[in-house]
This record gives structure tokens, C-alpha cells and sequence, in this order.
């Protein structure tokens, strides 16, 4: 093909060439990226979670059963209603990590303000000490806990009956309260 009494055809083919290559590529990208994805916790992991919630963690004692704030120890004071927060799985992760400095959070990681992994921040930063947690968690099991919130607490919103058996998977005391 001609234009001008130049031939463009070569000029034509390498641009289109480079298009697909553009396109393939971002293609790639996205199915990438979608597999880069977290991928829904199973029945097993969300059981775990649920554990280390409950004992380990005992997050309970603070944040209440439900996750609602509503505490079980009357000496603590009341924490934020996980089902109403707005943190997504990083800023979840995070938090359990490093806890919340100034508050009654603790960090469950045990190196938390050693070395500056925790908000930039080692010990001697910090204007009061951390409360001690129960026990630490390893990252796999701060990723068991934060699946499990993302899956039964987070996002979901005020207690009910049918949400509470569904928590718990079947009905226990705990459901009679909700009508």
C-alpha cells in the first residue's frame, strides 16, 4: 500500500504488532492481578480462625463474642465493633501485628517494636508501654484471624439471630438472646 509514493504496509504491520502486544500483555496483567487475589478461606481455616479469636488471642475478652465491642471482662474497658470497622485485610493485619500505640491494643507480634517494623516506630518511641497480649501470634495465624473476621464479623453489620447461628454455625445459647 502506497500513500504519498510512500509505502506505509511495513509501517502498518509493525504498529499493529506492537498493539497486540500492548493488549496481550495487559491482558496478562489482569489475569494476574486477579490471581493475585485472596482466595476465600476454607470451612477449616475460618474454624481456626474462630479459635484464635476466642482463646489464643482471647480478641473476646475486648471486642466481645460477636466482635460488637461489647466486652467479656468487666475490667477492660469497651474496644471498636469489628463488625462495624472499616479496616480492610492489610490495615486488619497490621493492627493485630502492632496493635494500636496509646490504647488498650496490643501488638501480638513479638518483635512488634523492636526493630522499627511496627508504624516505623521501636520501643523507645512509643509515649506508654504496649498492654501485653495473651499470647503472640505467628503470621500464619494472624492470617487465620483476619480470614476469619473478613468472613463472620467485618462488614456484617449488627447482631442477629439468624447471623448469630450462622457465627456459630448452629444454635447455641448465646443465639436465645437475639429474637
Amino acid at each position: 500500500m502506497t500513500v504519498m509514493g510512500k509505502r506505509v504496509l511495513p509501517g502498518l504491520l509493525s504498529g499493529f504488532v506492537v498493539c497486540v502486544s500492548i493488549g496481550a500483555g495487559l491482558l496478562t496483567t489482569s489475569s494476574a492481578g486477579a490471581q493475585a487475589q485472596t482466595p476465600a478461606p476454607d470451612a477449616s481455616d475460618i474454624a481456626d480462625g474462630m479459635r484464635l479469636y476466642q482463646q489464643k488471642g482471647d480478641c473476646q475478652a475486648c471486642h466481645g463474642w460477636a466482635g460488637d465491642g461489647r466486652k467479656m471482662d468487666s475490667q477492660m474497658p469497651d474496644s471498636p465493633n469489628l463488625r462495624e470497622t472499616r479496616l480492610d485485610r492489610t490495615r486488619l493485619i497490621t493492627t493485630i501485628k502492632c496493635g494500636r500505640p496509646g490504647t488498650g491494643m496490643p501488638a501480638f507480634d513479638k518483635f512488634a517494636y523492636t526493630d522499627g517494623r511496627c508504624y516505623g516506630m521501636k520501643q523507645a518511641d512509643l509515649k506508654s508501654p504496649m498492654s501485653d497480649p495473651p499470647a503472640t501470634l505467628q503470621p500464619r495465624e494472624v492470617e487465620l484471624l483476619v480470614g476469619f473476621l473478613l468472613q463472620k464479623v467485618v462488614g456484617k453489620g449488627p447482631m442477629d439471630r439468624a447471623k448469630c447461628i450462622e457465627y456459630w454455625g448452629s444454635e447455641v445459647e448465646a443465639c436465645r438472646e437475639f429474637k
